[in-house]
């Protein structure tokens, strides 16, 4: 770490650096830096992530990443972090440090009760822009071009895996992954999660896009409001709530699908979201917050949502509600 940080010109000749790790992510290791000239985050990909199962992916996704800040930071100022410095040789990279006390976690707040409907249509809006603009870069494809990387951090350990713990849905599983595999329209960041969203002073900042990949975008939005869904099972008491701040991002993102016909993009969402529900609780990497008798509670709704799509989203939604209802 320190030979990166000299090498990069973070770390002068003499010079301390305090190296703090962070947490809360399966696939890196994360250190907050303190330096004399300030504090970054540094963050390096692990080969085998951090899960019960074996999980391995290629560590050039910390480049990947990388490079999507780099995208991104023009489209969205302060929306992303900053990147500052990569190094190969070393595999981390710096960025924009981000205090908690500013930029608190939306995920936290979700589970502590706080469900904030304007900053889910705000983080629907962010991903809306960021997709239609890799959409119309005709350099997006051939820069995101990491069908590989996404295979191995999405497509394999959410749909593949968990289709052996649903043999009847095994072909529902299969057509998803060589549906979501072979649609590329935008740049996807493959990770909107509320762990990967801060609610900064300037609206919502999005984290952790080491999976980014020219493909489709159904996933991301699939991927986000599949969290909200499942909040709703641990906190039913907010379900009226989640499902409304679903139902913003949704429609906030919306607004800025100009690539395709809407709904031919709501339906892939629609069809998408219950296998990832199911992922959740019989994947690689499952929810950690869930007790036994609210995973059965997704693990119905999701069979019954897989076996049987809803055509649009605000209907999954609907019947996810009346699914979760009937567990």
């Amino acid at each position: 770490m320190r030979a990166f940080l000299r090498r990069q010109g973070l770390l002068g000749p003499g010079e301390h650096a305090e190296l703090t790790p962070l947490t809360g992510g399966v696939s890196s290791d994360l250190w907050k830096v303190d330096l004399p000239a300030g504090t970054v985050c540094v963050k390096g990909a692990l080969a085998q992530l951090k899960v019960a199962h074996e999980w391995l992916a290629p560590v050039s996704r910390n480049r990947v990443e990388y490079d999507w800040l780099r995208f991104a930071a023009p489209l969205c100022p302060g929306q992303v972090p900053r990147g500052i410095v990569h190094d190969g040789e070393a595999g981390l990279f710096a960025m924009e440090f981000l205090p908690p006390e500013r930029y608190p976690v939306w995920k936290a707040q979700l589970l502590d009760g706080q469900v904030d409907v304007a900053a889910a249509r705000e983080v629907g809006d962010l991903v809306g822009r960021l997709h239609s603009a890799s959409a119309a870069d005709q350099h997006s494809a051939l820069r995101f071009a990491t069908d590989g990387n996404f295979d191995a951090l999405r497509i394999e350990p959410f749909l593949r895996v968990t289709a052996g713990a649903h043999p009847d849905l095994r072909e529902r599983f299969a057509e998803l992954a060589r549906r979501t595999a072979s649609t590329h329209l935008a740049v996807v960041h493959g990770d909107v999660s509320p762990k990967n969203i801060l609610l900064g002073p300037d609206g919502p900042v999005l984290l952790d896009a080491e999976c980014a990949w020219f493909g489709d975008p159904a996933f991301d939005i699939a991927f986000c409001l599949n969290h909200l869904l499942i909040k709703s099972i641990k906190l039913p008491g907010l379900a009226a709530e989640l499902r409304a701040a679903a139902q913003a991002l949704a429609d906030a993102h919306a607004r800025h699908i100009d690539w395709e016909p809407p709904d031919a993009f709501g339906e892939r969402v629609a069809a998408l979201l219950p296998a990832l529900a199911l992922a959740r609780v019989d994947g690689t990497s499952p929810v950690e917050y869930l007790d036994t008798a609210q995973r059965h509670e997704v693990r119905k709704a999701g069979r019954l949502l897989l076996a049987d799509p809803a055509p649009a989203v605000d209907q999954l939604l609907d019947r996810w509600a009346m699914a979760g209802a009937l567990a």
